[in-house]
């Protein structure tokens, strides 16, 4: 049984990836600021018949709250085999880039940048002892500068100083991710779950959180000769998925 932690999971898209993923054979730890809110959800789970699902408290910006949830993995599981960085704040709106304060940046890039690399840096100890550990870092369609700089893309006006910028950041610590760890059994991309419907977004998305979860675990349980260092997206409009740059 493979082990799998989402951090942000107890909620929309990382909610129902913890659902699917349980569904389909592994154990999950599902990551949650609030320990309380967590268990709450997983004791709904299990009356719903969704098994092998805890709650695990984790706040990413938080060194000392990612330390006691990778010593709860490693004294439970002794190994990490799937890594979901799904945790992430939208920050506050508008976000014009003339007018919003570096305090505001700076708020959303701890998350959703920062914060990645905090767990990512603490679990990979335990991920090094999977046979085939996967790190999938949940990024947006607006992290891609290619499409941002395209008249004809659909979210084309779509731009913000701080929610979009962060992913683009996260988009290219993924790059390097990936390539340091090339030689060893690691498959680690970025994946969008595409424009869903979530409280994120005050549900204003055309996308569901079965498809945008749906679409992660796809590329996430990629065998060993899947693809690493890549940028997917569920807002593509072809068979492989692959969002440029």
């Amino acid at each position: 049984m493979k082990t799998a932690f989402i951090t942000g999971a107890n909620r929309s898209i990382g909610l129902e990836t913890a659902k699917q993923l349980s569904k389909q054979g592994s154990f999950v730890y599902l990551g949650s600021r609030n320990l309380e809110n967590g268990e709450k959800v997983v004791q709904e789970l299990s009356e719903q018949g969704y098994q092998n699902i805890k709650a695990i408290e984790i706040d990413v910006t938080n060194p000392e709250s990612i330390s006691k949830a990778k010593n709860m993995v490693e004294k439970e599981k002794g190994k990490l085999d799937i890594l979901i960085n799904n945790a992430g704040i939208l920050g506050v709106i508008p976000q014009t880039t003339t007018e919003t304060s570096v305090n505001n940046i700076k708020e959303v890039f701890e998350t959703n940048f920062f914060g990645v690399i905090n767990v990512t840096q603490a679990f990979l100890e335990l991920l090094k002892k999977s046979d085939g550990p996967r790190i999938s870092n949940i990024t947006s369609g607006l992290g891609s500068l290619t499409l941002h700089s395209d008249p004809t893309w659909k979210y084309y006006h779509v731009k913000n100083a701080a929610y979009g910028p962060s992913k683009s950041a996260l988009n290219a610590y993924t790059i390097a991710l990936a390539y340091e760890l090339r030689e060893l059994p690691f498959k680690i991309n970025v994946i969008d779950p595409g424009y869903t419907a979530t409280d994120f977004n005050a549900h204003s998305g055309p996308g569901s959180v079965e498809s945008a979860a749906s679409f992660i675990i796809k590329h996430t349980l990629t065998d060993e000769n899947g693809p690493t260092g890549q940028y997917f997206s569920n807002d593509i409009e072809d068979e492989t998925g692959i969002s440029p740059w």
